[in-house]
Formats: C-alpha cells, structure tokens, sequence
C-alpha cells in the first residue's frame, strides 16, 4: 500500500505472536517500525527478519506498566524515525484463573499493563499522531465467551480497553486520529500453551469458529491491521472488530 510507505508504527509486545505478526505485516508494505518488548533477544530477532525482508525497524526494551519505560520508548520513536502514525497497543500481562483464584497482585498487573498502559501510550503518542494517525489497540472476545468462568478478570481488562478506544475515537477524531480495537484469535505462544494445557476445552474452541481454524499472526492479523491503517479504511473509527474467523457474535 503505496500510502503507508515511509509511516512510522510503534509496537508493543512486538518479539512475539501477534505483535510480532503485526510488525511484520506493516513493515512488508514500506512502514518504520519500532518494536518494544519487556526481552531484548526476542525483539532482535524481531529486527533481523524483518531487515532480510527489506523492512526497516529498531527495538527498544519496555515494561508496559512503567510510565517512564513508555515516555521514552516514544521518545527513541521519534529520535530515530523523525515521526509516528500508527500506534499498535499490544503487550498485556493476562490475570487468568477463577475469581477465587485471581490475586489482587494479578489483577493490578492486568490492569496497569492493559488499560493504563494503552491510555498511557495513547496520551504520549497524541501530540505526534495528529494530522493523519492510527491507534490499533488489542482487546479480546473473552467478554463473549459462551461460559466466562475462569475468564472475568482477564476480561475486565480488555473491556476497559475498549471503553478507552471509544473515548479516544469519539475526543480525538476531530484531530484527526481513527481509533479502533481488534479482538484476535491467532496462533500466538500464550494461545499454543493454553491449547496444549487445556486440549478438551481447546478443541471445542476451535469447533466454535466457523472457519474451523486459529488465525495467523502475520497474514490474518497483521495483515488486517495494515487494511485498517490505510486510506481504505479512512472512514473506520471508534469499531470494535473481531478477526476471529466469525467465532464471536458481538451483537
């Protein structure tokens, strides 16, 4: 996409999955790419596939949940690319398990890395977006699941991410910033180790998409994030979209 080349996106949780997949997918069409993540080795591997593929992008380390850690990251952002049009709000520590079984120092951790840090990273990126930025954030269809036991914490979170998108699309827009959520499904680690541990509730979760199977992170996820970045999707903000394979009904 001849209009994305050249832009600039900043990734966090990029060394990978579907940080990984996104990052791949926007620099395969001409986009600078910051890649954040709490692992160096991880987030230069990240660097040297897409460098052989003829992208450009540098890493910087980042602790989402520290405010300082996301102040600087946009900051290296700019000192090395000079600008920032695509904001990709991924990283997220899960507080998964029971309500009985959710500490409080879990849940604090699902929050400060997931609402807090997206808001955060949203209000440092803003001064740079405006004119012609993108916010992608991250949240999941878990608040839809047929049965959310085990899941409401974890929900609860990614919830709150939704409601920021909102807000951001709604207060923002007229700066000219879209603003929207993606709630995917892709072979990622996390999911690969839940589907190994969990291989019963696991198989009747990939029954229930209707394409009978689990999203790639660079051709189904980070693909579509590259569509929702474009002049294609101009008119697209404040949506939250599903790439789930038609699994969720969010009605």
């Amino acid at each position: 996409m001849k209009e994305l080349e050249g832009k600039t996106a900043l990734v966090t949780g990029a060394g990978q999955g579907i940080g990984q997949g996104i990052s791949f997918a926007l620099a395969a069409v001409g986009v600078n790419v910051m890649v954040t993540g709490r692992t160096e080795l991880k987030l230069a591997k990240t660097v040297a596939a897409i460098s052989e593929r003829g992208g450009k992008a540098c890493a910087s380390t980042c602790d989402v949940k520290r405010k300082d850690d996301l102040k600087r990251i946009v900051d290296e952002c700019i000192d090395h690319f000079g600008s920032l049009h695509i904001l990709v709000n991924n990283a997220q520590e899960v507080p998964n398990g029971l309500l009985h079984d959710v500490s409080d120092e879990a849940f604090s951790a699902g929050f400060t890395s997931g609402p807090l840090a997206t808001l955060r990273l949203m209000k440092l990126a803003y001064p740079h977006l405006k004119g012609d930025g993108c916010i992608i954030n991250l949240a999941s269809t878990a608040a839809k699941r047929w049965d959310m036991s085990g899941y409401g914490a974890y929900a609860a979170v990614k919830e709150g991410i939704r409601s920021l998108t909102r807000a951001a699309a709604c207060e923002w827009a007229v700066d000219g910033i879209r603003t929207n959520v993606i709630l995917p499904h892709a072979k990622s680690p996390g999911l690969a180790w839940w589907m190994e541990k969990n291989p019963e509730e696991a198989a009747a979760f990939q029954a229930s998409i209707p394409q009978r199977r689990v999203g790639e992170c660079e051709q189904d996820i980070g693909r579509f994030v590259v569509q929702l970045c474009s002049d294609g999707s101009r008119y697209v903000n404040g949506q939250t979209i599903a790439v789930d394979g038609g699994q969720a009904h969010l009605g």
